[in-house]
C-alpha cells in the first residue's frame, strides 16, 4: 500500500477518533465550538507569522541577499494555515507546530539534515567544458 493512501485513509479516522473522545468529554456544541475557535485563531496568527516572514524577506532582500529560508518558511505557513481551516484537532495541531517558528525551524533542520545525508553518499564528476566554434558557420554548437 503506498504511504499517500494510507495517510488519505489515516488522516480522516485519527480526526474522527479524536471527535467522539473530545465529544464525549466536553459535548458536542463544545466540540464543534471549539473546531471553530482554532480555526479562527489559528488563521490570524498564520497570517500574523506570514507578515513577518515577508517583512524578514523584504530586508533580506535590500540587503541583496537571497530570502531563501523565508521562500521555505512561507509555503510553510501557507500549508499550516490550510491544516488548521480543516477541521480536526490533529490536523489543528500539526498546523500549530508548523507555524510558532522555534519548532518550525527545528523541523526544517531535521528535513534538511536528511536531504544532505542523502545526496552526500552520492558520487559526483567534477570537469570543465569550453564552448567550440563550428569554422564552417561561425555558430557555437
Amino acid at each position: 500500500m503506498s504511504t499517500i493512501l494510507l495517510v488519505i485513509i489515516g488522516i480522516p479516522i485519527i480526526e474522527i477518533y479524536l471527535f467522539i473522545k473530545v465529544g464525549s468529554q466536553i459535548g458536542a456544541l463544545n466540540t464543534i465550538f471549539l473546531i471553530f475557535i482554532t480555526a479562527f485563531l489559528g488563521v490570524i496568527y498564520a497570517r500574523y507569522e506570514g507578515f513577518n516572514t515577508l517583512k524578514s524577506g523584504m530586508s533580506q532582500m535590500v540587503n541583496n541577499e537571497l530570502p531563501v529560508y523565508e521562500i521555505i518558511s512561507g509555503a510553510a505557513l501557507a500549508f499550516a494555515a490550510l491544516l488548521l481551516i480543516l477541521p480536526g484537532f490533529a490536523t489543528d495541531f500539526l498546523g500549530l507546530l508548523i507555524i510558532f517558528p522555534p519548532t518550525r525551524k527545528l523541523i526544517f533542520k531535521k528535513v534538511s539534515t536528511k536531504k544532505k545525508q542523502k545526496y552526500s553518499n552520492q558520487d559526483f564528476i567534477n570537469g570543465e567544458y569550453e564552448d567550440i566554434e563550428d569554422k564552417d558557420d561561425n555558430r557555437k554548437i
